[in-house]
């Protein structure tokens, strides 16, 4: 089937071309405006809106990262803060992904470290596990060689990379040595991410332009991405997350696909690969692709040999990720990889004929429903696989009052709660915009991408952090007010332009608004209390001194200390929730035995409190003394152990340390008996 958006449309990977090519004299648009009578409002707002384009037209990769690495630089101050506070910067599971990096770039050498990395007996003591395996660090191995790389050749040569100086902190602090510069190991890190999600603007302006059919969709696209950049994406406060490594290639990946639905496919198994390899959670994210694939056929737009063929590419890259991750049975028993299978047996290459195609439809949509929970569930048994089961839980809880300590340990964050109703009613009005009129135009890409935005909506509606979905899907959407197939009815090209040019006029008055806030956060990054803590680990505690307590600071104490630890923030597997559950029993309203006898099972050395785990309350239910209260109600109405512990820590534990946040108690050794 043919698209009826036109193909013969590129963008400029350098986006300086693009933003002038529509625009061959401003000195004539603003004459045809002038001569059209225009409001001297709209005279000025357009004015200010080339301005803005002239602005644009620098937007390129190294301009991106540049935009992106001062708003991080702003809000931190990261230029000059010394190697400890950079660490300590990369909070909760941050921390935990660069300490991967660090481990192999300090190792002797590269493969020494990636041993390591891959049998580490430091993340989950005493286990040792492949941490390549659990928590999708290629791209922590990718940057580690590179960073290597780059500084072997640059030291050959003697060429300095990195520049330091000593900063007075004041307020009777020590001074600190500060570097900055490709060669400091912090500043080579967030600098690849930010320069990889700089080339990802260059996807979008070209996907609002293929898209669109008209190279003014590129600069939509770009410019909803921008005027919206703080509901589009976090990668400017939280560098290694895997999402700033992976939704680029996504972009790239549904790039492609739009492409590809009718042409060659190895470049799709490629980016999908790319994609998956990050992330844990890519796979839901491909899901909700296939589903939106096989509703595009079921509706009669996506012809069958086409789909499978689609099918086959994404089994082929889940396949070579598996091998790749090490046997991740997580991958197998995803909803995933089962509604792949499912839509295989849904989708046959000529189709029985039916007395209505309704009931054709609605057959195959519940066949395929059925069968992929099904699939998923008794492969589940079959492996004995039950690392995603609070994903399970997660999607009960939004729709029943179920929950449990594993559900409220994510429900009770805002991120995880219901998308705010003024986000959803706008949603609601910009998808209405786009395709009211374009009800005789319909053709595959836009469906596709119609309920591909659907899918987003949903997620993000459920899960609020995943509007980093919705967000960018919508700006991309945005370029089809471009697209002359769709609006034709407006009138003439030129009308057309023009309704466009006004269109973008009023969304730069709150984007730039919004533009200003993020450029105005101005901060300092400064943890003394934590650094006090993790000075008082590294001279006081032996080098396998084992610590448990909070998964964020547990993060930074692998880091920072290189102690092992118990737990850690990268939730996704049932033994670390089950060890988590047993370490945070500490906030409960259990005995002080109980307790105690739960930390020297798991072999701690020491455990470290901090009070505002124990009074912290994001709202009614959930602190952790009643999230507790669900999984142990027969002390319900005892006051939590933290509390007495806060006071005063014997008999049970000895306090070795404590300042304004945190105090360290010292478990005692175990015994025979409890061995």
């Amino acid at each position: 089937m043919t698209s009826c958006l036109s193909q013969e449309v590129a963008c400029s990977l350098t986006g300086v071309k693009v933003i002038f090519l529509p625009f061959h004299s401003c000195s004539g648009w603003i004459s045809a405006l002038v001569s059209c009578s225009l409001s001297v409002t709209v005279f000025i707002t357009h004015t200010l809106l080339l301005c803005l384009l002239a602005l644009g037209s620098r937007i390129s990769p190294p301009v991106i990262r540049y935009h992106l690495s001062q708003l991080f630089e702003n809000d931190r101050h990261f230029s000059h803060l010394s190697n400890l506070e950079k660490e300590m910067a990369f909070r909760t599971e941050m921390g935990l992904y660069y300490s991967y990096y660090k481990t192999i770039i300090e190792a002797p050498s590269f493969l020494n470290g990636l041993h390591m990395v891959m049998n580490d007996n430091l993340t989950e003591y005493p286990l040792v596990i492949n941490t390549l395996k659990r928590f999708n660090l290629y791209p922590e191995v990718v940057l580690a060689s590179w960073y290597r790389m780059y500084t072997g050749v640059m030291g050959y040569f003697g060429i300095p990379t990195k520049m330091c100086w000593s900063i007075n902190r004041g307020e009777g602090l020590t001074p600190v040595d500060s570097c900055e510069g490709m060669g400091d190991p912090a500043y080579f890190y967030v600098a690849c991410v930010f320069l990889l999600n700089g080339l990802m603007m260059s996807l979008f302006c070209g996907y609002g332009a293929y898209l669109s059919g008209s190279r003014l969709g590129g600069i939509i696209t770009t410019l909803c991405f921008f005027f919206n950049h703080g509901e589009s994406t976090r990668v400017m406060w939280t560098p290694p997350l895997r999402e700033s490594f992976a939704y680029p290639f996504l972009v790239l990946q549904m790039l492609l696909l739009t492409y590809i639905l009718r042409t060659a496919m190895v470049a799709l198994g490629i980016s999908n690969l790319c994609f998956m390899l990050p992330w844990q959670f890519a796979q839901f994210v491909l899901l909700t692709q296939v589903a939106s694939l096989f509703a595009s056929y079921i509706l009669g737009y996506l012809a069958a040999a086409k789909m499978q063929s689609i099918l086959v590419t994404h089994m082929i890259t889940l396949g070579v990720c598996f091998i790749l991750m090490f046997g991740n049975s997580m991958l197998l028993t995803s909803f995933y990889a089962s509604s792949l299978v499912s839509i295989w047996f849904c989708v046959p290459v000529s189709l029985p004929m039916f007395a209505s195609f309704f009931l054709l439809q609605v057959m195959q949509g519940l066949a395929w429903v059925g069968s992929t929970v099904l699939l998923k569930f008794l492969l589940s048994t079959i492996l004995g696989a039950s690392d995603d089961a609070h994903i399970s839980g997660l999607i009960k809880s939004k729709f029943t009052s179920y929950n449990d300590f594993h559900t409220l340990m994510y429900t009770c964050a805002a991120e995880f709660d219901f998308m705010e109703l003024e986000v959803l009613l706008y949603f609601l009005c910009a998808f209405l915009s786009v395709l009211i009129r374009s009800v005789e135009h319909v053709c595959l890409q836009l469906v596709y991408h119609s309920l591909q935005l659907v899918a987003f909506a949903v997620l993000a509606i459920l899960i609020m952090r995943l509007k980093l979905f919705l967000t960018p899907h919508m700006c991309i959407m945005a370029s089809l007010i471009c697209s002359r197939q769709l609006f034709s009815w407006i009138g003439e090209k030129f009308k057309h332009q023009v309704t466009v040019v006004v269109i973008m006029a009023i969304m730069a008055v709150q984007g730039v608004a919004n533009l200003q806030a993020q450029w105005a956060i101005i901060g300092e990054f400064s943890n003394l209390p934590q650094e006090e803590l993790l000075d008082w680990i590294q001279d006081n505690t032996r080098p396998n001194a084992v610590f448990a307590g909070a998964m964020p600071t547990m993060a930074s104490v692998k880091l920072s200390t290189g102690r092992p630890i118990v737990n850690h923030p990268h939730y996704e597997d049932a033994g670390l929730r089950d060890r988590t559950k047993l370490v945070y029993s500490m906030y409960s309203r259990m005995s002080g035995e109980t307790v105690k006898k739960n930390l020297m099972k798991l072999g701690v050395d020491f455990f470290v409190l901090e009070d505002s785990w124990c009074t912290r309350r994001t709202r009614p239910g959930c602190s952790m003394p009643e999230i507790w209260d669900i999984e142990d109600p027969q002390n319900v109405g005892k006051i939590p152990l933290c509390t007495h512990m806060s006071r005063n820590s014997r008999p049970h534990f000895t306090t070795v340390f404590s300042n304004d946040i945190y105090k360290v108690l010292k478990v005692p050794k175990v015994t025979k008996d409890l061995r």
